[in-house]
């Protein structure tokens, strides 16, 4: 549950990036409030027991590549190999961080 907070914070993350980047009416620049202010709730409630750095990693990390993986899906942004791979890393080190950090309880990784 605790480390489901920074993915459900990370996927509002997401929402607001894109959301200052594309928001051109009132409808979508409230969706992109509203996307800051749930995101960083849930962050701030998942620093209540994870180590805060950890969390920030893994939080901007899954952010940046949903941002980017989003930007590629849904605006058809060029992607290439490279740009891929990439992301790839990235998740394979926020996965990393996620698995090594005990939670509260001292127990490695926890649940999602």
């Amino acid at each position: 549950m605790k480390w489901g907070l920074v993915v459900f914070a990370a996927v509002f993350e997401v929402v607001w990036v894109v959301g200052l980047k594309h928001a051109d009416s009132v409808l979508t620049w409230g969706g992109t409030a509203v996307g800051i202010l749930v995101s960083f709730y849930l962050l701030m409630k998942a620093t209540n027991s994870l180590p805060v750095g950890t969390v920030y990693a893994v939080f901007t990390g899954l952010g940046t590549a949903g941002t980017v993986l989003s930007e590629i899906i849904l605006f058809h942004e060029p992607v290439g190999w490279p740009k891929l791979l990439l992301i790839g890393v990235l998740l394979i080190g926020v996965i990393g961080l996620k698995l090594v950090t005990p939670d509260e309880s001292g127990e490695k990784g926890g649940e999602a």
